[in-house]
């Protein structure tokens, strides 16, 4: 090198700074690249999204190429400071120790810490580009990363570590979610939330959705026909169960607009609405709502009476209950406006004690915990311990309620505070 200037040597020093730094920061960018986006550009025929995807699929190689690329780059960059540090002030040790050190400052500066960090935080504009570089090294350069890679697979044979085959990344339910709250920025509200109630599917049960035994509206056919008729007359829902004698026995489900349909110059009586109506549907009480929502939809059916363990009627469950925990209250009628829920001049809510705690939650923007009781009169039976005398004021979740009503050991009707003005 004594016949070579010592303005080159600078300029050859600084240009090899300046590979290594390519080095550095295109294997950060590539490590730090969406796998996920990557992938859509992809389909989309991206091209440098293709070739980047390619070099990843053997990440052994390309890691091979880049590191190899850097520590040469690196290595020549030491020799040639060594060389001009020499020139400039000699070769006593001191000036080789400042030399090093210097060199050990700028690589780490401006070669590995300052392109690292730029590469992580724009990793596609960097990645891409690269890739058209790194494909080509790649190539010239196989024979001495396959050799390399053969000493590596060798060491960790010794070490008995067995690398898995590279696999496609999969995420978990709560990584699912997590990408679905940070991208709320994309997604509309609406759409966000239903991705969210999505989620929460199959950790909620029929049993926190369910229509309790004591609200279900069900045809008595031991009844008159005049009672059975003014019934179907005058009935909310399209689909009636019916029973015998009690609401716990269920013998069929029926269809009112069936029975209208007979209705026509004919009494209507329990053993006409038995020749149309089908049998019931019993659900096992535990059953998450994905799993019901499947069964629905093998069943053919949009109706289900669940049973606990014992076979005990405990409620109803139709597809629409579930539906409204994905999408939300689709139905015309304002939540408010409903026998459940009165709300009065103080702001405060009257609500029935067999509403279910998801219901308030969600129709009236409470926060109730949802781990244990089910019901209003469930959470405060489970606090108070005993059946509370009309008048007994109480906080459940922070929030004040006032025990209105109490008939046959259930609390029948309670005031709570709006929580808008909690």
């Amino acid at each position: 090198m004594d016949d070579i200037s010592l303005h080159t040597l600078l300029i050859a020093f600084i240009v090899l700074l300046f590979i290594s730094a390519f080095f550095s920061i295109s294997e950060t960018s590539m490590m730090a690249l969406n796998r996920y986006r990557l992938k859509h550009l992809a389909k989309t025929g991206h091209r440098g999204a293709n070739l980047t995807t390619q070099l990843l699929a053997r990440v052994e190689r390309l890691l091979g190429v880049v590191l190899l690329g850097n520590t040469l780059v690196n290595a020549g960059a030491t020799t040639l400071a060594t060389v001009i540090a020499i020139r400039l002030f000699g070769s006593g040790e001191i000036v080789l120790s400042i030399s090093t050190a210097v060199v050990a400052f700028l690589l780490l500066v401006f070669s590995e810490i300052t392109p690292k960090v730029i590469g992580a935080t724009y990793p596609e504009r960097i990645a891409f580009p690269a890739g058209y570089v790194l494909a080509p090294l790649l190539r010239l350069a196989y024979p001495v990363v396959w050799v390399l890679n053969l000493f590596v697979s060798g060491l960790l044979w010794l070490l008995q570590f067995k690398p898995q085959a590279t696999q496609g990344h999969t995420l978990t339910s709560e990584e699912l979610r997590t990408l679905v709250l940070e991208g709320g920025n994309f997604l509309p509200q609406k759409h966000q939330k239903i991705l969210l109630n999505l989620f929460d599917l199959q950790s909620i049960t029929v049993e926190d959705v369910m229509t309790p035994r004591s609200q279900i509206e069900a045809l008595n056919l031991d009844a008159p026909p005049d009672e059975i008729g003014r019934q179907i007359a005058t009935c909310n829902h399209t689909r009636l169960p019916a029973f015998r004698g009690r609401i716990e026995n269920i013998v069929g489900v029926v269809h009112v607009r069936k029975v209208l349909n007979l209705s026509e110059g004919r009494a209507i009586d329990g053993d006409t609405i038995r020749e149309i109506m089908r049998e019931p549907y019993f659900i096992p009480i535990g059953t998450p709502l994905l799993t019901q929502l499947q069964n629905f939809q093998d069943q053919q059916d949009r109706i289900g009476l669940v049973v606990d363990e014992y076979g005990e009627l405990m409620g109803l469950v139709t597809i629409e209950d579930i539906i409204e925990e994905i999408i939300g209250e689709f139905t015309t009628q304002s939540p408010l406006q409903t026998a459940r829920f009165k709300r009065l001049e103080d702001g405060s809510i009257v609500v029935e004690g067999g509403s279910l705690l998801r219901e308030l939650n969600r129709k009236l923007g409470y926060r109730f915990p949802l781990d244990g009781p089910k019901t209003l009169n469930g959470l405060i039976l489970e606090q108070l311990q005993d059946i509370p005398e009309p008048g007994t004021s109480l906080k459940l979740a922070g929030y004040p309620v006032e025990i209105l009503q109490t008939q046959d050991r259930v609390i029948k009707s309670v005031r709570l505070l709006s929580p808008d003005e909690d």
